[in-house]
């Protein structure tokens, strides 16, 4: 469902992801075929973990949507192959901004995803180790990703990179210091500024907040939804917690056992919540 006062019906999405599903084991007759029984998400018979199942969403200009779940319900997965870092097993991933929407990007060469990961998506990770060389300078950091995309002028980087750390919030008298010398949230908002420094049109952000002091998530929360003003950015943000999904989202994906089992506007989730697992998730906010 799409709330169309604010995303005009006839919009063409930026992200579509159609039937996407990734597998850990080869799968057998019982749990490949219609009407499969599992063991939450896993095959019986044969062990296969069937991590994320037939999803589908569309993210459009300008629009956050939410993916919430428990631990191993596979939104983090779901994530991780929507940006090649695990290979999706079977479905399809279009992105606006890259070939028109026209290719689909889980067919595209090792050197044609690597242009996607620099210039279509930026990502921030739960992990910052993960986004983060901490041996190197929060300015390098950036540097490093401009050069990926194609980047040569010392000027122009040191420049972007000084932008985009005042934007987030890091003083331009550390920006010298290597990531490991800062908490948790100023490494979280180094990522953030690394993820933004190609302009990319699509962020991806996993669990952004997880970890984080409250005072500390209320920030990197008040800056998500900053820059999502000021860079007109689209979002995919998954967490388990529905308090970060109802801040951030328009739309919201309830993910459990590899499966999305509801979805529609957040207010709309949050006021009626239909499934027996996300009332469970509404109840626990009150």
């Amino acid at each position: 469902m799409l709330d169309e006062q604010r995303f005009g019906a006839d919009e063409t999405p930026c992200l579509s992801v159609r039937h996407l599903s990734k597998r850990f084991g080869a799968g057998c007759p019982h749990c490949l075929g219609p009407g499969a029984q599992l063991n939450r998400n896993v095959c019986p018979r044969c062990g296969t973990v069937h991590a994320v199942r037939d999803v589908s969403l569309e993210v459009f200009p300008g629009e956050i949507v939410g993916v919430v779940g428990e631990s191993g319900s596979g939104k983090s997965t779901f994530m991780k192959c929507l940006f090649f870092d695990e290979e999706a097993t079977e479905g399809e991933v279009r992105a606006l901004p890259y070939d028109g929407g026209a290719a689909n990007l889980l067919e595209l060469s090792p050197q044609q995803r690597r242009v996607v990961r620099n210039t279509v998506f930026g990502m921030v990770y739960q992990n910052p180790y993960l986004g983060l060389r901490m041996d190197f300078s929060s300015l390098s950091n950036i540097a490093e990703q401009m050069i990926a995309a194609g980047s040569r002028s010392v000027g122009v980087m040191r420049g972007r990179g000084e932008e985009l750390l005042t934007r987030v919030n890091i003083p331009l008298t550390r920006a010298a210091e290597p990531p490991r010398n800062f908490s948790g949230g100023m490494q979280q908002r180094v990522q953030i500024a690394k993820a933004l420094s190609n302009n990319p049109p699509i962020l991806l952000l996993d669990e952004v907040t997880t970890g984080l002091d409250l005072s500390v998530q209320a920030a990197v929360l008040d800056l998500i939804q900053q820059i999502r003003r000021d860079f007109n950015v689209s979002m995919l943000v998954v967490s388990h917690d529905l308090g970060v999904i109802r801040m951030l989202a328009d739309r919201t994906l309830v993910m459990l056992d590899g499966r999305v089992i509801e979805s529609g506007l957040t207010d709309q989730i949050l006021e009626d919540p239909q499934h027996a697992y996300t009332q469970q998730l509404v109840y626990s906010l009150l």
